[in-house]
């Protein structure tokens, strides 16, 4: 497939994590608009977790999609169907090394939150964890949600501001709504007024997932 086709089929993934013993859990860290896969990697120093290994993938140009995650699908291409890409590979990569889709976890902050959400709602199976910070489900208001599929109890958390510059509320609990019917144990957590970032009680929920 052309690279203009395929945009993020070519660019790297950071790996960190255990090289001599495997790892209980791997997890999916994929990065914001304007991030690296480096920046977000970042994040992992605030968990504990020595038994996990740690992918993120790097964007083209530092963004998985041109616009906002609440324009036309149609418009965010093809960048958005090449990082779903990405992240079905990713997965892929570790059930050849012997970690299965329920010993991973799919996280992102911000755009990155937006497609890992995506992803796994269009492949929804048991999962260690699906982990939305400042992010929702992709598509504009009105857009059909009939995924198919079961999380069989996966866990679910997503947390945001109430007054996200880029995450209507809205989009968050409608996400939350699909998750949980469609199976999903499902913790959302709006915080009033703390803007685009992540927040300690956010990395303590976290933590607590990726260690049971």
């Amino acid at each position: 497939m052309p690279r203009t086709q395929d945009p993020h089929a070519t660019q790297p993934v950071l790996r960190r994590g255990p090289a001599t013993t495997p790892a209980r859990i791997a997890v999916i860290l994929v990065h914001g608009r304007g991030d690296s896969a480096s920046g977000i990697l970042g994040l992992a120093d605030e968990f504990n977790v020595p038994d996990a290994v740690w992918l993120a993938p790097q964007a083209s140009g530092h963004s998985w999609y041109p616009y906002s995650f609440l324009t036309p699908m149609e418009q965010n291409e093809p960048g958005l169907t090449s990082g779903l890409r990405v992240v079905d590979g990713l997965l892929r990569t570790l059930a050849a090394e012997g970690i299965a889709a329920e010993h991973v976890v799919l996280m992102g902050f911000s755009q990155g939150a937006c497609l890992a959400q995506e992803y796994a709602a269009r492949h929804a199976r048991r999962y260690h964890a699906v982990i939305g910070l400042s992010g929702g489900l992709i598509g504009p208001p009105g857009t059909p949600r009939d995924y198919t599929g079961s999380f069989e109890g996966t866990p679910v958390f997503l947390g945001c501001s109430d007054m996200d510059p880029h995450v209507p509320v809205e989009r968050v609990h409608e996400s939350a709504d699909v998750f949980s019917r469609m199976g999903a144990s499902v913790d959302t957590r709006i915080y009033p007024r703390m803007g685009h970032t992540v927040n300690m009680d956010e990395i303590q929920a976290v933590a607590a997932i990726l260690a049971s």
